[in-house]
C-alpha cells in the first residue's frame, strides 16, 4: 500500500490554477485541449475510485460545468478510497485491461503524475512531485512498459534527454513525454 494523497493533492492544486481562458489551449496530449485533459482527469479519478470500491463505473465523458468543484471532490474521493486496505485486494479493470487492484493503484498514480505534468505544462504551472511518487511511476514502467518494443514508452517513443536531466524529466521521457514541451512550441 502507498498513499495516493500527495498525487491527488497536487492534481487538485494544478486544477485550481487553471484559468477559464486556458480551457481551449493545447496540451502535450496530442489532440487534447486543457478542457479535454480536465475531463480525462475527472473520468479516470472516477474510474479508479470505483475500482477501489469494486464497483462498476460510469464516468463523465466530457468536462462537467462545475469542474472546479467536481474534479477536486472526485480526487478527494480517490485518495480516501485507496486509503482502505480492502481497495488493494482482488481484481479490477482499467481501460479494458484486467489487473490486480494493487497494480491499478500504480496506474492511478501514473495517470495523476503524467497528466499532472501535462496540465502544469499547458497552463504555465510547475508539477511538484516527490521521489516516492516517482518510485511508483518506476513500478508502472516495470509493469506495463516491459512488454513494449525497445525504445517505446507507454505513450509514445522514449524521448532522449540531457544526461543531467531531473528524475522527473527522465521519468517523463521513459513514458514517451517530451519534458521540454511547452505551449510556446505548439
Amino acid at each position: 500500500m502507498f498513499d495516493l494523497g500527495p498525487a491527488t493533492e497536487e492534481m487538485k492544486r494544478l486544477v485550481s490554477g487553471v484559468q477559464e481562458a486556458q480551457l481551449g489551449e493545447v496540451t502535450p496530449c496530442s489532440d487534447w485541449t486543457v478542457a479535454d485533459l480536465l475531463a480525462h482527469v475527472h473520468q479516470f479519478a472516477t474510474v479508479f475510485t470505483d475500482n477501489a470500491h469494486k464497483q462498476p463505473s460510469a464516468p463523465p465523458e466530457s468536462l462537467v460545468p462545475d469542474w472546479r468543484v467536481e474534479i477536486p471532490r472526485q480526487l478527494d474521493a480517490l485518495a480516501r478510497a485507496w486509503a482502505a486496505e480492502e481497495a488493494w485486494h482482488g481484481r479490477v479493470s482499467a481501460g479494458g485491461i484486467d489487473m490486480d487492484a494493487a497494480d491499478n493503484a500504480v496506474v492511478a498514480v501514473e495517470e495523476l503524475t503524467v497528466h499532472g505534468w501535462d496540465l502544469a505544462s499547458a497552463t504555465g504551472q510547475v508539477l511538484r512531485v516527490g521521489p516516492d511518487q516517482l518510485d511508483v511511476i518506476d513500478r508502472f514502467l516495470d509493469l506495463f512498459a516491459s512488454g513494449l518494443p525497445a525504445g517505446q514508452g507507454p505513450f509514445g517513443p522514449v524521448v532522449a534527454v540531457q544526461a543531467d536531466a531531473s528524475r522527473l524529466d527522465l521519468t517523463l521521457a521513459q513514458t514517451g513525454r517530451d519534458p521540454s514541451w511547452s505551449t510556446a512550441h505548439h
